[in-house]
């Protein structure tokens, strides 16, 4: 029987928030930017095209709460939301404030930076914070 896994890199890298119909949602623990990764509960999905239709509906619904989420809480001057998956073939999307002033402005965040952990209690706090704002 096969169950559906989080890959452990994506485990490493981030932590739980929320949990919606389709996908777990997690923080990117790098305090250099606010970075949701939504990763469908669908067993061996690699790419978008391997839902069905309706789940990639869903996958549309579950990204723009996830934007919502972000652009409330931290007032963004862009989102940037992508489905990459060059080192980490399970799906996930990820989903990222962006300001101009921030470390890698215009620049995509990869390699730019270090990630920047959180500290334990900053973490505590954005996580509550993003999880009360998804569920709302």
């Amino acid at each position: 029987m096969n169950t559906w896994l989080l890959d452990l890199r994506l485990a490493d890298d981030t932590v739980p928030v929320a949990d919606l119909p389709l996908c777990e949602v997690r923080l990117m623990d790098d305090a250099n930017h606010p970075w949701l990764v939504l990763v469908p509960k669908v067993i061996d999905a690699v790419e978008i095209i391997d839902l069905t239709p309706a789940q990639r509906t869903l996958l549309g619904a579950e990204i723009a709460i996830a934007s919502r989420a972000l652009r409330a809480l931290f007032k963004p001057d862009k989102l940037n939301v992508a489905a990459l998956g060059n080192l980490v073939p399970q799906l996930h999307v990820h989903v990222i404030a962006r300001f101009h002033d921030d470390i890698a402005w215009p620049r995509p965040v990869w390699g730019v930076a270090d990630a920047r952990p959180y500290e334990p209690e900053a973490l505590v706090e954005r996580v509550n914070a993003l999880a009360r704002q998804i569920q709302s």
